[in-house]
């Protein structure tokens, strides 16, 4: 494996770690956004903030206002004074069509995730609008 690889599989494992800060019970997402080595923002899924920590309802369905991880650390660098112009999102999970979407307004130009998901709309639009994508099966 060679270096580069190796790095992605590091940064990786740490939003795996991340992914364990979640609340949710039906899966648990973790995404770093690293720029120039440096991890710039972070983020979970969960409730938005001042919400009681509860992503499903009684049927097991996530609640509409959980925010998934990239979301999250999309909008945490929002309120800071970096930006994510040419970074790279590790995510645990493939991004969805809606995550997809922030991640292309947000400047990030690569994203690399472990965990494969049933839609893979979000890859294609993505990969349509340039951004790098790769996929990194858990070793």
């Amino acid at each position: 494996m060679d270096k580069k690889t190796a790095l992605d599989y590091r940064y990786l494992r740490m939003a795996g770690i991340w992914a364990e800060n979640s609340y949710c019970r039906r899966r648990q997402v973790g995404a770093l956004i690293v720029k120039d080595k440096s991890i710039i923002s972070d983020g979970y899924n969960g409730t938005p903030a001042g919400f009681e920590n509860v992503c499903e309802d009684e049927t097991g369905q996530t609640k509409p206002y959980v925010l998934h991880a990239e979301a999250n650390a999309i909008t945490k660098i929002a309120r800071s004074g970096n930006n994510s112009d040419g970074a790279t999102l590790y995510v645990t999970d493939e991004p969805c069509i809606e995550c997809s979407k922030l991640i292309i307004q947000a400047g990030i130009k690569r994203v690399v995730y472990t965990r494969s998901y049933r839609l893979h709309d979000g890859v294609a639009l993505l990969q349509r609008a340039g951004i790098i994508v790769e996929h990194l099966p858990e070793l």
